[in-house]
C-alpha cells in the first residue's frame, strides 16, 4: 500500500493492523493489480479468496440474488438459506447434520463454546498450545498467548487448560469437569502446523471417555483447503461441533457452526441468534462455492499443488514444508518476514505467521501448476 493510501486510512481508521507497502487497485483470477505491478496472490486474504477474484459464477450468483432479495433476517424462512444449509451438511458428510450460520469464524467458535458450557454444565475448556480461535471473549480466551498480549477482558468466561501440542500424554488434562476441547487440526496462525495423528486421537478419545464435547475449528482449514472437505476427514475423527468461515462464501462475510443431531436436539428457539448470519447473499454464495469446489476437483488440486511444491524443496531460503493441501507453512533459514519482503518485490504475496521462521501460503484453490512454477522461480532468487 502506498504512503498516500496509508495516510488516507490513518485519518479515521484505527491503526491496529500491520500493512504491506502495496496499493491494490483490483484483482483477477489469482493475481492482484498494484499500479503497474501484477502480484501472484499466494495468501488469499487470510485464506478467504478460495476461488480467486472475479470468478464469473460467483459474480452472477451474487448479482441474481441481490436483484431477487438483497436481505432478510432469520425472522422468516428462506429457500436460499435452506439450500445453503443442506449443501454444507452434505459437503461435511461427517454426521454433522445441523447448521447455524453466522458472520465470522470467531462468532462460530464463540457459539460452539457457549453451547458446550451450557449443555454440559461444566466450567472448564481445554485448548491446544499455539492455537488461534478468534478475538471475542470466549474465542480469545482459548487462543494461546492472548491473555498476555491483547485479550483485555478482566477475566475469561471459563477456566482454560492449554494442552501441550503433539504430546498424547498431555491429553490427561481433559477430565470430568471439562466442557469441551477446541482444536485446530492444522494450526493456521501458528504456521500451518499439522498436528500428529496419535495426539489428535488421544484428545478425541479423552473427550469421549469424559463426556467433553470435541470442537474442531476449521475456520482456515475447511472448505476443501486441506484436500478433503474438512481436515477432520484426514484424521478420521468425529467432531461434536465444527466451525468454519474464511473460504465458505468465497470472499463474502460468512461463518457457520455445524452440529450433530444429538446436540441440536438440546437447543430451542432463542438459544442462539444473529442479525446478519444466514442472509440471502451469503447463503447463495455458500451454495455456489461448495458446488464449484466439488465440480472442479479443487480438493484434489490442493493436494497436487502441495505435492508439486514439496517435491521442489528445499530451495533458496526454504528448508522445509508443513501443513496440508493449500494451507502451507514454509520453514525458512532467514527470518520469514525478510523472505516475504523479497518475494513481494518479485511480485509474490505471501503471509507471515506466529513462528518467525515460517512463511505461510493460503492461496486460492484454483491455483495451477504454472503458478507454483512461477513462485519457485522467484523463491530460488531470494538471497539466503
Amino acid at each position: 500500500m502506498t504512503a498516500h493510501a496509508k495516510e488516507l486510512e490513518a485519518r479515521h481508521l484505527l491503526q491496529v493492523y500491520g500493512q504491506l507497502d502495496i496499493d491494490i487497485d483490483g484483482a483477477s483470477g489469482v493475481y492482484l493489480q498494484a499500479g503497474d505491478q501484477r502480484i501472484l496472490d499466494l495468501y488469499g486474504g487470510h485464506a478467504v479468496a478460495c476461488l480467486g477474484y472475479g470468478h464469473p459464477e460467483l459474480l452472477n450468483v451474487m448479482h441474481e440474488q441481490a436483484q431477487r432479495l438483497f436481505f432478510q433476517s432469520n425472522a422468516v424462512a428462506l429457500p436460499v438459506r435452506a439450500e445453503a444449509a443442506g449443501a454444507l451438511a452434505e459437503f461435511a458428510a461427517t454426521g454433522l447434520e445441523r447448521v447455524f450460520f453466522c458472520n465470522t469464524g470467531a462468532e462460530a467458535n464463540e457459539n460452539a463454546l457457549r453451547i458446550a458450557c451450557r449443555l454440559t454444565g461444566r466450567k472448564r475448556v481445554a485448548a491446544i498450545e499455539h492455537g488461534f480461535h478468534g478475538r471475542s471473549a470466549a474465542a480469545g480466551a482459548v487462543t494461546y498467548g492472548a491473555s498476555e498480549r491483547w485479550y483485555g477482558f478482566p477475566r475469561a468466561p471459563f477456566e482454560v487448560d492449554f494442552i501441550e501440542r503433539n504430546n498424547p500424554d498431555a491429553a490427561e488434562v481433559i477430565g470430568h469437569d471439562t466442557a469441551a476441547v477446541i482444536i485446530e487440526l492444522v494450526q493456521g496462525v501458528a504456521g500451518a502446523v499439522d498436528l500428529d495423528t496419535p495426539f489428535v486421537k488421544a484428545v478425541a478419545d479423552a473427550c469421549s471417555r469424559h463426556g467433553a464435547l470435541l470442537i474442531v475449528d476449521e475456520v482456515q482449514s475447511g472448505i476443501g483447503r486441506c484436500g478433503e472437505p474438512f481436515a477432520a476427514d484426514l484424521y478420521g475423527i468425529q467432531p461434536d461441533l465444527l466451525t468454519t468461515a474464511k473460504s465458505l462464501a468465497g470472499g463474502f462475510p460468512c461463518g457457520a457452526l455445524l452440529l450433530t443431531e444429538a446436540i441440536a436436539s438440546e437447543l430451542s428457539p432463542g438459544d442462539l441468534g444473529t442479525t446478519f448470519g444466514g442472509g440471502p447473499l451469503a447463503c447463495a454464495l455458500v451454495a455456489a462455492v461448495l458446488k464449484i469446489v466439488r465440480r472442479d476437483n479443487l480438493m484434489a488440486n490442493a493436494k497436487e499443488r502441495f505435492a508439486q511444491l514439496a517435491a521442489a524443496l528445499p530451495l533458496g531460503p526454504v528448508t522445509g514444508i508443513q501443513g496440508k493441501g493449500l494451507l502451507i507453512g514454509l520453514r525458512c533459514e532467514p527470518p520469514a518476514r525478510d523472505v516475504q519482503k523479497a518475494l513481494l518485490a518479485a511480485g509474490m504475496l505471501t503471509g507471515s505467521s506466529a513462528d518467525p521462521h515460517v512463511l505461510r501460503l493460503l492461496p486460492p484453490l484454483v491455483l495451477e501448476a504454472r503458478h507454483i512454477d512461477e513462485f519457485l522461480e522467484a523463491l530460488n532468487k531470494v538471497p539466503v
